[in-house]
């Protein structure tokens, strides 16, 4: 989850702190107002009541002044409270769901599990790994919590004959997975959604399906990779080396973790909470107020299972919301992006180039390029909300003008930026290697194979949406 929230421990690169770069990106849009010809499409309401740009409508104006460098500054602010809605959505849930992670039923849960399936080689445990992981991603935005399990994995899978690095690809992918296909992902899919204007959850059916597409393809995948490794030491790509094993106090400070009632009634909350929310959005129309005021039920029924005392409710809701400010605060920041842009009059001259050689392609071609600039894009900025809060205010319009739902440019953004996380190494790369005891070349080695079966595959499924008209309705 704290994918999102928690940006600056992810990139390992000596690269600029995310802030630093969106700022940078802001000043450049300044520049670009006073060197872009200002330029606006025509606007009509469409059947859902929103004004989209007309195709074919693009002008160039001349009441539109640049950006000056005091505005820039003032636009800093305005962006953050523009942007409040959402930023908020990030600082509620988050620190909400901080109160589940807090509890340990996570922990415990993954501690039956290795217990259950201790000294089994049975193959049946990659896939099932993979699901239960991808689920924590998919729904309440698990990410960075599944790192502390890296280790153990590592160890579990040798010691059932594999090697390390199929526990750690099984978290890596199972996370990776989740993101990329997330159902309702509050921190990815909640703020990409609500940037572009579209209800929250809205193509749910559909991004599960992509979810299970790509985990199925991953489970293969490390299967194969496993089952020749366990017929032939040599095959595997650690052959020659004594890496990758924690300790075992490790596996054993992991397994012999608690899973009692209060665990498992703290996991029913969880459980309860997710249904309430896809009913609520579904059948009720819910957003972002219902949506987090659901969220602080289970916090706080959760707090009440444990039996934790005011102060340390107190001091959880702290926790986790200064957990999540890194990523509120950015989506802040980036949101002034969109307003440079707009107020310097170039976002419609700048999505009017960015659609001019696509309008050429077919539509389904134009929805594969998003997937890869959004990949490329989460190289340079390694956090899903400030990704979307980057992107979607281009991609979004890019959409209405190219023939794509916006719901095809959402998932492009899910696709790029949840799959390439434990790829580029300012992201989770070099994190899951080394947590791994393996080296990043080696873990690449295994990794990239995974990754370039998934893009693949992400290609098609964006394609199929395109076609099928996916979200249309919206």
């Amino acid at each position: 989850m704290s994918k999102g929230p928690k940006v600056g421990e992810k990139k390992k690169l000596n690269l600029p702190h995310v802030f630093i770069i969106l700022f940078a990106i802001i000043v450049i849009c300044t520049i670009l107002t006073w060197i872009i010809p200002a330029g606006s499409y025509d606007y009509m309401e469409n059947s859902q009541g929103r004004n989209v740009a007309v195709a074919g409508t693009y002008h160039t104006v001349d009441d539109v002044s640049p950006v000056g460098p005091f505005r820039m500054f003032e636009l800093v602010y305005e962006g953050m409270v523009n942007a409040a809605d959402i930023s908020f959505l990030v600082f509620i849930t988050y620190a909400s769901v901080f109160f589940i992670i807090k509890s340990g039923c996570f922990n415990g849960a993954v501690a039956v599990l290795l217990k259950i399936f201790k000294g089994n080689s049975s193959l049946i445990t990659i896939p099932i790994f993979l699901v239960l992981i991808g689920m924590g991603s998919s729904t309440i935005g698990m990410f960075e919590e599944w790192l502390p399990f890296i280790p153990v994995f590592a160890a579990v899978y040798v010691g059932m004959g594999y090697d390390a690095l199929v526990g750690v690809c099984t978290i890596a992918f199972g996370a990776a997975c989740g993101y990329a296909g997330a159902m309702m992902n509050p921190f990815t899919v909640g703020v990409a959604q609500g940037i572009a204007e579209i209800p929250y959850m809205s193509g749910t059916g559909f991004r599960l399906l992509c979810h299970l597409v790509m985990i199925v393809i991953a489970s293969v995948i490390l299967l194969r990779y496993a089952a020749k490794v366990k017929a032939d030491p040599t095959a595997s790509y650690l052959y020659g080396t004594e890496i990758g094993e924690a300790s075992a106090e490790q596996q054993a400070d992991v397994e012999n973790m608690k899973f009692g009632w209060q665990e498992k009634l703290v996991l029913l909350d969880l459980v309860v909470t997710i249904a309430l929310v896809v009913v609520g959005v579904i059948k009720w129309g819910w957003y972002f107020s219902q949506i987090c005021a659901i969220f602080l039920i289970m916090a706080i029924i959760c707090a009440i299972i444990m039996k934790w005392n005011l102060k340390k409710i107190g001091d959880t809701f702290v926790e986790g919301f200064q957990d999540a400010t890194t990523a509120a605060i950015m989506i802040g920041i980036a949101r002034g992006v969109k307003l440079v842009l707009t107020e310097g009059g170039i976002i419609d001259t700048v999505v009017y180039g960015l659609t001019l050689p696509l309008s050429h392609l077919p539509e389904w071609l134009s929805a594969i390029f998003m997937v890869i600039f959004q990949t490329l894009l989460n190289f340079f900025i390694p956090s899903g909300s400030g990704q979307a809060a980057v992107s979607m205010p281009i991609m979004a319009p890019m959409a209405d003008l190219l023939g794509i739902t916006r719901d095809v440019a959402v998932l492009a953004y899910q696709f790029g930026d949840g799959l390439s996380n434990v790829i580029w190494p300012t992201a989770f790369a070099a994190v899951v290697a080394g947590l791994g005891g393996v080296p990043l070349d080696k873990y690449w080695k295994l990794a990239f194979k995974i990754f370039f079966a998934l893009l693949a595959a992400q290609c098609v499924l964006i394609v199929i949406a395109v076609l099928t008209g996916f979200g249309a309705g919206y």
